[in-house]
């Protein structure tokens, strides 16, 4: 073979591999990640729309707090034996089937809830709530998924804030809506009315956003992925030999970073589901006539951390410091909750600005873990790597909303908080072991030379 045939064969390498990694980003990938954000906020609003109200729902279903407590415990209860299959239907379904399936479980769910107004009926709200409970499995993963498979490098991190910022605006709606719509003065027929509102209203809103999704899916617009991938980590992602699940998740244990960031970010999500859990215990313990301020508190802690997560995610697509940025975030957490611990009695406007506070920081972490695990855990899905972080938080979640209610009933609610800022400081500790090997940037950064994909 002479050198002409050499060079030949290798220039028709290069176009090979350039056409292999070939790469675009589409403007539907905005209208795709907003139908996600609308359909994980309706996922999350009933989360906590009986906790916040918990003075309420005892006197008309006749109920301890016990149950009512359970109403938001069954959303990390079913998420946790349930993750493992969601994740692997998420990889074999396809973003599309899955967002439908879990759109149609908390459609359902809200109308079951319609049925439950009666006040010897709660046993139907269970049903209901259980039944979105469970549709969040092909919700809380999605995110970073969505992110990486749409979005360009420059941008991933923020989409990523993004898809999170739907939840969280789905808990600040179920924060707000029903303390404003029950109220704690009303009578046992009011109550019911007005309970007839808040679970219609919602199962009017699911439908109304199921027809969308399956229109946009009938249309062709709500698609699984990209014709061409938006990144050069996306493009061999893809082309790597498809992994066997259970393969996958033996690497993402293997993996030690990744592992340390598992136990950290449990520890920080499972004690703002605690505290989201009981803030109106909480705060009807140093202000009984303050059921409506309980719900502005929850809806200033969401808001702050929506605002935290979208800085975060603009900072991190600028600067790429991912472990540094979690880190910061984590103790300035810490110190949040350090803080909220020892002003609760000072005042409910001092409540109200820590809250937002402690909300800015530790929600404001959501994005940036799921970020940090996809740069750790790269080329395995994001859809596993962040699944096992959110199993990490239902399991601390249950743990920390049963010790924190237990201590705070028995010994009072300064014990209960001292033991989480403990818990935050042994976080921030485990985060700083962190190794932080970005192999997704690394992937970028070795194949996208001379190339600019975003506009």
């Amino acid at each position: 073979m002479n050198n002409g045939d050499v060079e030949t064969n290798q220039d028709c390498k290069k176009e090979e591999q350039s056409a292999e990694t070939e790469i675009k980003i589409y403007r539907i990938r905005w209208l795709i990640l907003g139908l996600f954000v609308a359909y994980s906020a309706s996922n999350a609003m009933p989360w906590l729309q009986f906790s916040i109200i918990a003075d309420v729902v005892v006197r008309y279903y006749g109920v301890s707090t016990t149950w009512v407590d359970w109403t938001s415990i069954i959303y990390m209860a079913l998420y946790i034996p349930f993750i493992f299959p969601g994740s692997y239907l998420l990889e074999k379904l396809g973003m599309r089937k899955a967002v439908i399936t879990g759109m149609l479980g908390t459609c359902l769910g809200s109308w079951v809830k319609v049925g439950a107004v009666h006040s010897d009926r709660f046993w139907l709200v269970f049903i209901g709530q259980s039944l979105i409970a469970f549709s969040q499995v092909f919700v809380l993963s999605a995110p970073a998924r969505i992110a990486a498979i749409w979005f360009g490098p420059s941008q991933v991190s923020s989409a990523c804030s993004i898809g999170v910022f739907g939840n969280q605006l789905g808990i600040a709606l179920g924060f707000l809506l029903p303390p404003m719509i029950v109220k704690s003065s009303s009578t046992v027929e009011e109550n019911s009315a007005q309970f007839y509102i808040l679970f219609t209203s919602m199962a009017v809103l699911t439908t109304v956003l199921l027809i969308l999704i399956l229109i946009c899916k009938w249309v062709y617009i709500f698609k699984n992925a990209p014709p061409t991938p938006p990144s050069y980590a996306a493009a061999q992602q893809e082309s790597t030999v498809e992994v066997h699940f259970i393969t996958s998740l033996k690497n993402l244990v293997r993996n030690r970073p990744y592992m340390l960031l598992l136990i950290a970010y449990g520890i920080n999500t499972g004690i703002f589901y605690a505290i989201s859990t009981l803030l109106n215990q909480i705060v009807l313990k140093y202000y009984p006539s303050a059921s409506v301020d309980a719900g502005w508190m929850g809806l200033v802690i969401i808001v702050a951390g929506m605002a935290g997560s979208v800085c975060c995610g603009v900072t991190l697509d600028r600067f790429h410091k991912f472990k540094e940025t979690t880190l910061l975030v984590y103790a300035c957490s810490a110190i949040a909750m350090i803080i909220y611990t020892f002003t609760l009695s000072r005042g409910i406007y001092i409540v109200y600005i820590i809250s937002a506070l402690l909300g800015f920081f530790m929600t404001g972490l959501l994005p940036v873990g799921f970020e940090l695990a996809a740069e750790l855990t790269y080329p395995e899905s994001e859809s596993t790597s962040t699944g096992l972080l959110n199993l990490s938080c239902q399991v601390f979640g249950i743990a920390f909303t049963t010790i924190y209610s237990a201590i705070f009933y028995n010994v009072g609610d300064v014990w209960a908080n001292i033991i989480m800022c403990v818990m935050l400081v042994i976080g921030t500790v485990v985060t700083a072991c962190i190794n932080a090997d970005l192999k997704r940037q690394a992937a970028n950064s070795a194949s996208a030379l001379n190339t600019d994909p975003n506009f």
